[in-house]
């Protein structure tokens, strides 16, 4: 691989003491990071790149996302969460192929890196079509392929047992871009000897499960009824939050001090995904609680179905503002702790220990962003300007491993022209296709 001197530039690192670097050298050798502030003066490098006016950041990670549901953006509108589900996506998927959920994969692909996302969780379904768009797009990826243990007609799929074969063909490949999770969907829908049949898969495999959990008081009902137990203690009991590979358990909206406590001693890794939130009305306590009882709270941007894209900025600005909001404090989510949710937390629960943070001998895994914008003057605070201001669009540059994934807003691994096309002529086939109600959510 090449060296790559980027010079000029500001430097938000996001390290232990959110060192920044101002008109900086950062130096980038066979895809890792070799030098940060002042580049040896002998330096000979392949590539140099002036970065006036750009600032340099740790890529952006998605810790939990549904990237094929791209097809069902403005599909499912102005609904409450179970009709919203019964009524429209669990419908819509059952018309879906295995091509879907490529190109609508590889829609996401070039969304998320043209918004500075270089890695992200999935949790749906054909995930071996998934799997080939992040080799192709370059990206990073924690791959989980859904099941519900129901029954074979409410799969997707192979089922459990077609898709371990598939976890023991993927995990670690593309030169370890890819890691993969089992997926049991949530413990409101998959019943409890199928959980701990999952647990001892996961046991024997040495990997983690990424589930939908506790996203409603309803369902914190439903499993008091069934259980005696609240949802995370229901899950905790069957032993889903001991695997080796850890958990990472999206949502955790009617949770308690009991199970916030079990999260953090846990380790549970409990992506929140705001967006979604508030366009599907779902009611969802501040932060402040899961922070300070040192639970890792991580961002996602849910599936374009309900949050409608995959701007992770977005995500961090809104986080900021809904939390501040909803405890009248101004200094909830301060400084750059919503970019450290998006990043370096976000990184771990996709099993990335060593992203999220720009660092000597760390992957180059960063994003450029254009400081050159009416809306990102004047800069008194980069920090403040990353989180309140930055947009999507104004990420120019992405590079994962060293290589330039987007360059100058010219995406350089995806044929960006074709998959507009396909995806849209797809997603209007399937949803166009004979459906059915497949499965049904009651809570």
């Amino acid at each position: 691989m090449s060296t790559i001197h980027i010079r000029n530039v500001e430097i938000v690192t996001l390290d232990d003491e959110g060192t920044i670097y101002h008109d900086a050298d950062l130096v980038i050798r066979d895809g890792r990071i070799e030098h940060i502030g002042v580049a040896p003066p002998d330096l000979q490098a392949d590539e140099v790149v002036d970065g006036r006016g750009r600032v340099a950041m740790p890529g952006l990670v998605n810790s939990h996302c549904h990237s094929p549901m791209t097809f069902e953006r403005g599909w499912a509108e102005d609904l409450p969460f179970d009709r919203w589900l019964n009524e429209k996506i669990w419908v819509a998927e059952s018309a879906l192929t295995p091509d879907d959920v490529y190109w609508g994969a590889a829609l996401a692909a070039c969304e998320m890196i043209r918004s500075g996302t270089v890695a992200f969780n999935d949790h749906y379904f054909y995930m071996d079509r998934v799997a080939e768009v992040v080799r192709e797009s370059g990206m990073k990826a924690a791959l989980t392929w859904c099941v519900f243990g129901i029954g074979q007609e409410a799969e997707v799929g192979p089922g459990l047992e077609g898709t371990v074969e598939w976890i023991k063909e993927t995990h670690n490949s593309a030169d370890g871009r890819i890691r993969t999770f089992l997926g049991p969907h949530s413990p409101y829908i998959c019943p409890p000897e199928f959980l701990e049949r999952v647990v001892g898969i996961a046991h024997d495999l040495g990997l983690g499960i990424h589930l939908h959990l506790a996203e409603s008081e309803g369902q914190v009902q439903q499993s008091l009824e069934r259980y005696g137990l609240r949802p995370v203690q229901h899950v905790d009991s069957l032993g889903v939050f001991d695997v080796p590979g850890g958990c990472v358990a999206a949502h955790c909206l009617a949770i308690d001090e009991k199970d916030t406590a079990i999260l953090a001693e846990k380790g549970v890794h409990v992506p929140h995904c705001p967006i979604t939130y508030m366009k599907l009305a779902m009611p969802f306590p501040p932060l402040k609680d899961r922070l300070e009882a040192g639970v890792n709270v991580c961002l996602g941007t849910d599936g374009p179905g309900s949050n409608a894209d995959m701007d992770l900025f977005a995500t961090i600005r809104q986080t900021a503002l809904i939390h501040k909001y909803q405890l009248r404090d101004p200094a909830a989510i301060p400084g750059d702790l919503a970019l450290r949710m998006a990043t370096r937390n976000s990184a771990r629960a996709l099993g990335f220990e060593e992203m999220g943070v720009l660092a000597v001998g760390r992957p180059a895994d960063l994003i450029l962003v254009n400081l050159d914008a009416p809306h990102m003057r004047p800069v008194h605070s980069l920090i403040a300007n990353l989180v309140h201001c930055a947009k999507g669009g104004d990420v120019t540059d992405v590079m994962v491993d060293g290589r330039w994934l987007m360059r100058n807003r010219e995406l350089k691994t995806l044929d960006e022209e074709r998959i507009l096309r396909e995806a849209e002529r797809h997603a209007l086939a399937m949803v166009s296709r004979g459906m059915k109600q497949m499965r049904e959510y009651r809570a």
